[in-house]
């Protein structure tokens, strides 16, 4: 049943406008304070859904209607459906690809080009490819950056440069994997489509890292180098003892590359690689996925069928004499995806629901008063999304809530929606790690070892990547105008 629009007796002041704001960083703090890294496994879950509820009754006290209300939330969520449906995709390749030791495959080779005299920028390689494999900024700094942070304090490093390179290279990765929800969120939130984003991010992704890596090998020049390696040796004789390694099974990463460079649309793309996953773990790979489902009574191809099965829906979970590719590789499956996609929805909701009533347009108003063209629309975004880390201390809210802000404001004056979602990730994935109370900065304090406040000043892509997409706002390089005959996102890069 569909309901009349509303006649709102009066449009929110900014007070009221800001209200559920107010609510919701102090129900974030909150969320911080008592469950830490945690909190963004259902703690801001719930403080999103009860801002949700303030922002309702701000709504309702300005004339507006629950029915309207609930309208504009089932909107916001709607618009997220497709991309809910590739991150449990996404989920389902992960574990394929893990149990059919592409994964593996990948991480082992970036392990091998690390080389004593360029630490600093191996390390910033090694943690760039193993999350570009994985999606994962946290799962690479929590296994490969472990091991990497146990060599420079066993040579006598420089830690906080160490950690600056892990978490560098951890960020690209992330930033630039399709195996990644941030990456996966923004698109969802600006109203563009997950490949035409990786390939905007190039832009000012390659820059950033390009100058970051030579900075990293200037360090390396003038500090001391470690002699040995001893623990990356331990972690590559584990993956060859788990997995068969080889070029070959790089073959479903370059199947799924041919398909986004030919514009595949990413479901079936991913979908398809996912199902390639499960036909190469039980071709190449039996031996493991007989170990993982453990059934010795059933018969072979049934077993290897249903393990197969299992790393779709539920992932892998790997038992090595090695605890630092155990945790790196127990992982995958459409439900480690399901605390993202609950994230996704409570934050479109809380976003629908200032949308609807007006309260959004009312802050989006007072920040889009200071801005007189394109460099100070992509400038505000990214001071936007970097506030919303600083006072909202989650990556993913940071993305969401400057997304819904400034996406009508960027159709309005002719930007392609690739422009927002390269912006929000610019700023909102970026700069969460260098906010020691940010969830993402205390995450990675506490795994690597070494205060937030030590590690900021050298993790050069982090800090170099906003401001290079700030000078190309302010220069119009690779700014890209809508394309109106295209629809929705234009699908030239």
């Amino acid at each position: 049943m569909t309901h009349a629009p509303d006649a709102p007796t009066s449009t929110p002041t900014l007070a009221q406008a800001l209200t559920p704001v107010v609510f919701l960083i102090a129900l974030l703090a909150a969320s911080v304070w008592l469950f830490g890294d945690g909190s963004s496994s259902g703690p801001n879950q719930i403080a999103l859904i009860l801002a949700s509820v303030i922002a309702a009754l701000v709504g309702i006290r300005n004339g507006h209607s629950w029915p309207s209300i609930e309208q504009g939330i089932g909107r916001g969520i709607s618009t997220t459906m497709g991309p809910l449906l590739i991150l449990l995709v996404v989920g389902a390749l992960i574990g394929t690809w893990i149990l059919a030791g592409i994964v593996p495959t990948m991480i082992y080779y970036g392990l091998s080009i690390l080389h004593p005299s360029f630490f600093y920028a191996a390390a910033c390689v090694i943690c760039a490819l193993v999350a570009v494999a994985t999606g994962s900024s946290w799962t690479t700094a929590g296994t490969i950056g472990i091991a990497l942070i146990g060599v420079a304090t066993a040579q006598g490093l420089h830690l906080g440069l160490a950690a600056g390179a892990i978490i560098s290279g951890a960020y690209f990765g992330d930033k630039m994997s399709a195996l990644s929800d941030t990456t996966n969120l923004a698109p969802a939130v600006a109203g563009t489509d997950l490949f035409t984003h990786i390939r905007h991010m190039l832009w000012t992704t390659t820059p950033s890292i390009a100058i970051a890596v030579g900075l990293f090998t200037a360090a390396g020049l003038v500090t001391p180098t470690p002699s040995s390696t001893d623990q990356l040796a331990g972690v590559l004789v584990a993956l060859e003892s788990q997995f068969s390694i080889g070029p070959h099974l790089l073959l479903p990463v370059a199947l799924v590359l041919f398909l986004v460079v030919r514009r595949v649309p990413p479901l079936p793309s991913l979908l398809l690689g996912a199902l390639t996953g499960a036909v190469f773990a039980a071709w190449f790979q039996p031996q493991t996925v007989l170990t993982y489902v453990n059934e010795p009574a059933l018969p072979r191809a049934v077993a290897l069928a249903k393990g197969c099965w299992m790393a779709l829906f539920d992932g892998v979970v790997l038992q090595s004499e090695n605890e630092a590719v155990d945790d790196l590789l127990s992982r995958g499956g459409m439900a480690s995806m399901l605390q993202t996609v609950w994230l996704v929805i409570t934050a479109t909701m809380f976003g629908g629901v200032m949308e609807t009533t007006g309260q959004l347009e009312v802050i989006a108003a007072r920040i889009l008063g200071f801005v007189r063209g394109t460099g100070s629309l992509i400038s505000a975004t990214l001071l936007t999304a970097f506030g919303t880390n600083v006072i909202a201390s989650d990556q993913y809210i940071s993305i969401v809530l400057p997304g819904r802000m400034f996406r009508a404001e960027y159709r309005r004056r002719g930007l392609d929606p690739k422009n927002l979602s390269r912006t929000l990730e610019d700023a909102g994935t970026i700069t969460s790690v260098l906010i020691p109370w940010n969830t993402c900065g205390a995450y990675m304090a506490t795994t690597l070892g070494v205060a937030t406040l030590s590690y900021a000043p050298f993790c050069f892509f982090n800090l170099l990547n906003p401001l290079v997409a700030a000078i190309y706002g302010w220069t119009q390089i690779s700014i890209a105008p809508l394309d109106e005959r295209a629809g929705d996102p234009a699908s030239t890069s």
